[in-house]
């Protein structure tokens, strides 16, 4: 049962947390693209494939979690200080992948309704104070750089290198 459970855990990951990481990896240059060329539908398709990639892998990646505890009760290993830090780093960059889904999304509503993403609303500055003469509006959810996006994405792929060590390694 034990070597069952290795090996769907090591198949959640590649095909589970794979495609996310290079989905999510590709985005930013995409939107880049997007927002300075002119085939905006080609790019707007391949940013919403690439987005319906994250979150759909992203579900299915679920998995890697449940099998990993699985094998760790299993073994008794719930304790081991590696496999604490795995559980934290997975815990972290599944808070990275909280923030990073919605940012897609908004960088890609933004696209849609052809503002650039991380721009403010006509009339929104920082900090709430309004230009002269423009609607006092606030942008409460301001669409994502591509350099947000690259960030987020690059952390979350590194979170799962370091786990993925520590999983070889077990220090």
């Amino acid at each position: 049962m034990s070597k069952l459970l290795l090996v769907l855990h090591i198949l959640a990951v590649v095909i589970g947390l794979g495609p996310v990481m290079v989905a999510s990896s590709m985005y930013p240059s995409v939107l880049r693209r997007a927002l300075a060329g002119t085939d905006r539908a080609g790019a707007r398709g391949a940013l919403a494939v690439l987005a319906r990639i994250c979150r759909v892998y992203a579900a299915i990646s679920v998995a890697v979690p449940v099998f990993g505890f699985g094998l760790a009760s299993m073994h008794g290993g719930l304790g081991k200080p590696w496999l604490v830090a795995s559980i934290v780093l997975t815990v972290v960059a599944a808070g990275v992948l909280v923030f990073l889904l919605p940012a897609q999304q908004s960088a890609l509503d933004a696209l849609d309704g052809g503002g650039t993403p991380g721009d403010p609303e006509p009339g929104a500055v920082a900090g709430g104070a309004a230009l002269a003469g423009a609607p006092a509006t606030v942008s409460t959810a301001a669409p994502a750089a591509p350099g947000r996006l690259a960030m987020l994405a690059g952390i979350f792929n590194l979170l799962w290198l370091v786990v993925a060590v520590l999983m070889v390694v077990r220090p």
